[in-house]
């Protein structure tokens, strides 16, 4: 009898949590690491509500559509315009948002650590005429996004890199953007963002990025 109840459980478990194929990874550093250029509280906020919920979200559709099972959020997206019409939006933004944020956290990394290497100095002085170049250029992206959305640096398919920005939780890998690419360096604007230390300046948070940005990734995406 006790056999029954324990098997009972550990099936009821299995069925309560058989849909959660998406999750969270730890941040790689302390709420507190980045500051002074992003605070603990926006970071501890930006992680544990707004990305979890773009996880729960995602994971709660995902319930409708048991032939999506296991398939990553690189397929979901790559494949969105494909997927069943009731979960499409939700995918769009919520998926889009978990992917956005897991990548944007292996973006950041505390100043001591963020150090740009001669080797991407001289491919980016290559493509953009220089580093403060290829800096205001990504800065005028950043600003020029009005309302919620992220900025861009990715590589495209013909091996270029580009700028754009997209609104809300897109991305380049959605097959309904119409600039396909690798990203290689993201950005969050939404207001959640930055929006507790730096109010309304945009610009000052956007140049405060640059401070803890993981150049050593960034460089790693570039050439791979």
């Amino acid at each position: 009898m006790k056999k029954q109840i324990i098997l009972s459980i550990i099936l009821l478990s299995s069925t309560l949590f058989s849909f959660a194929q998406f999750s969270q990874s730890p941040l790689p550093f302390k709420y507190n690491a980045l500051e002074p250029f992003i605070d603990s509280v926006t970071m501890y906020i930006h992680f544990n509500n707004h990305h979890a919920s773009y996880v729960a979200n995602l994971n709660k559709a995902l319930e409708k559509s048991p032939d999506l099972k296991n398939k990553s959020i690189e397929y979901l997206l790559q494949n969105l315009s494909k997927l069943p019409a009731d979960i499409q939006t939700v995918v769009r933004n919520n998926g889009g948002g978990h992917y956005n944020h897991t990548f944007f956290w292996t973006m950041l990394t505390p100043a001591n650590k963020s150090k740009m290497s001669p080797k991407l100095e001289s491919v980016l002085t290559q493509n953009y005429g220089s580093v403060e170049k290829f800096k205001t250029d990504f800065e005028k992206v950043a600003l020029s996004r009005f309302g919620s959305g992220w900025a861009w640096l990715i590589k495209s398919e013909d091996g270029k890199l580009k700028m754009f920005s997209t609104p809300n939780q897109d991305n380049s890998l959605m097959d309904i953007i119409k600039i396909p690419g690798k990203p290689i360096l993201a950005l969050d604007v939404w207001e959640h963002a930055y929006y507790l230390k730096y109010q309304s300046k945009r610009a000052e948070y956007i140049k405060a990025f640059w401070n803890v940005v993981n150049w050593d990734l960034v460089e790693k995406l570039m050439t791979e």
